[in-house]
């Protein structure tokens, strides 16, 4: 989300424009402040990094915020962000399902996924040792019980 005129809760005086912005590698949600000149639509990537001559649009990292510091407007679009990082990133989360192991004996890493147990955690594992998938459509088609991943 944007707010060309800063967030409403700050005195007027220390109001600055504001962009909710959401990491790509590890999923952080980030207040970052735009250049001046700069104008952000939803849905926008911009460059965070340390080098100053690359960030075209970002004057700084304001800080790291919790879901319930977004906007209204910004949580109902996170959803949709996530879900597209996750297509663009595809390899990244299925070698998760390729890889994942046990963390005790009792416990595997799979077990942590929502909405997955036991025997979804087999079924993934025996058809992993067949081969290794592929992508999401290859998962899906090959664990019945798993929709969706």
């Amino acid at each position: 989300d944007y707010l060309a005129k800063g967030h409403p809760d700050t005195f007027r005086y220390r109001r600055e424009p504001v962009a909710y912005a959401l990491g790509e590698s590890e999923f952080k949600l980030l207040e970052l402040v735009p250049k001046p000149e700069a104008s952000l639509q939803i849905g926008d990537r911009v460059y965070i990094g340390k080098d100053m001559d690359l960030r075209e649009k970002v004057q700084h990292v304001k800080r790291r915020i919790s879901y319930s510091d977004l906007t209204s407007s910004a949580q109902s679009e996170l959803p949709y962000v996530i879900l597209e990082l996750v297509r663009q990133q595809e390899e990244r989360f299925v070698k998760f399902y390729n890889e994942a192991q046990a963390i005790s004996t009792r416990y595997h890493m799979l077990e942590l996924l929502p909405g997955l147990g036991k025997k979804t955690m087999w079924a993934i594992i025996e058809e992993r040792k067949k081969s290794p998938f592929q992508t999401f459509e290859d998962l899906e088609e090959r664990v019945s019980s798993l929709h969706k991943p």
